[in-house]
């Protein structure tokens, strides 16, 4: 797989932008702020739906445009596709693929697939649970796009229940003064006066949706596992042995490793053992959630470990270890990606001027072969020898190929 095209209109700081892409390896070299990481980020966000940089898309659309458009032909096993994303803030977003709507904009995700690295990366490991949920949420839906039906179903479900939640602990704390406007949108989530009367109902929901995510993410993290060993040993080989754990919301279990914080390991992938877990875990937790209003079991809550050798990753791990640890998850993703059949793109955006030379030359090793490598770098010399290739010059708002 490789991108044949990419052109932007009113995309971040372009207008428009056009230009043409090959297979093998492409830098896009200028200044930091001219605008080469919003063309990658293009491409990342056709592939996703979401930006490694922002959460919403207000960002993306040039400041005074009503809505920005990315196009892209992608080629796979010498067929072509149009790719065509229009990004609109506050609304839904389109998509046409081969200038035919698609009915719904998530369905494009999976047509284009990239693994994509960038300074950002390093919160995977130093940054907040948060950071690594998504980089199990986004791997499970570029391997398989119907979890984004998933993953948006169990965020809807849970926002839901969480008005319901409010509407509660608001009621047990005397009234509904003050936050009236939030309160009946908790009453109407319901569907009744009482709130407590449809909680049942929505923890089914929850405990469904919830289960089919968390069985779909523990079998991806024993996938995952050797994947992410053998990379960062690769990387560091100097280092203790890198490690994963998917650490749990779901009380009982024992954990296998790491330093005991952040909850248990969540055990086998049984998706329907799951959903009875789920839903006993909700019913004990319930006079708890009444107070606080808020869920505090399921997926949304739940952590990847990150071990080396006995300790945490996180607040053990000296800054090379962690860009090693937070490269070895980008790889291992890499590796998944490919052997479910077709190199995806891989987009390494500003990450060789982060990393010392024993690193750089490594990494660059092992993405040459790679059937498209796109690069962003500050400088020519940033980009290793190894990846010598195509080379645009960005600058004031033009791309322009230079060889």
């Amino acid at each position: 797989m490789y991108v044949a095209h990419l052109s932007l209109t009113d995309f971040r700081s372009y207008d428009t932008a056009d230009l043409g892409l090959e297979p093998g390896v492409t830098a896009f070299v200028g200044p930091n702020g001219q605008g080469k990481t919003n063309l990658v980020e293009a491409l990342g966000y056709v592939a996703t739906q979401s930006s490694h940089r922002v959460a919403t898309d207000a960002p993306l659309v040039r400041h005074g445009a009503a809505r920005a458009v990315v196009r892209c032909v992608v080629v796979r096993d010498d067929r072509r596709a149009l790719i065509e994303l229009e990004i609109n803030p506050g609304k839904a977003n389109r998509a046409r693929l081969n200038r035919s709507p698609i009915s719904r904009a998530r369905d494009a995700v999976g047509l284009l697939r990239t693994v994509l690295f960038a300074p950002e990366d390093l919160a995977m490991v130093k940054g907040d649970p948060s950071e690594r949920r998504r980089y199990l949420d986004d791997l499970l839906v570029a391997r398989t796009p119907r979890f984004a039906g998933v993953r948006a179903d169990y965020d809807r479900v849970l926002k839901q229940r969480g008005a319901l939640l409010r509407t509660a602990a608001q009621a047990r704390r005397g009234g509904r003064s003050g936050r009236r406007a939030e309160n009946d949108a908790g009453f109407t989530a319901a569907g009744a006066g009482d709130p407590l009367s449809t909680l049942e109902v929505w923890d089914a929901h929850l405990a469904r949706y919830g289960a089919e995510l968390l069985a779909a993410r523990l079998e991806l993290v024993e996938a995952l596992r050797p994947l992410v060993a053998a990379s960062y040993a690769a990387l560091a080989p100097d280092s203790a042995p890198a490690g994963l754990v998917y650490r749990g919301t779901l009380p009982g279990d024992a954990s296998d490793a790491g330093d005991g914080e952040g909850g248990a390991d969540t055990g086998p992938a049984d998706r329907s053992v799951l959903e009875k877990r789920l839903r006993e875990a909700l019913a004990e937790v319930r006079s708890a959630e009444l107070e606080r209003g808020v869920t505090l079991v399921g997926p949304h809550r739940d952590d990847l470990f990150l071990g080396l050798g006995d300790l945490p990753a996180r607040g053990y791990a000296s800054h090379g270890e962690s860009w090693s640890f937070a490269l070895a998850l980008r790889l291992a993703a890499y590796d998944l990606l490919r052997a479910d059949g077709g190199d995806p793109v891989l987009i390494l955006d500003d990450v060789f001027a982060e990393l010392d030379s024993r690193r750089r030359r490594r990494l660059a090793e092992i993405v040459a072969p790679a059937e498209q490598v796109l690069i962003t770098a500050a400088v020519p010399a940033d980009v290793p020898p190894e990846l010598a290739g195509a080379r645009f010059d960005v600058a004031e708002g033009s791309v322009g190929r230079v060889r």
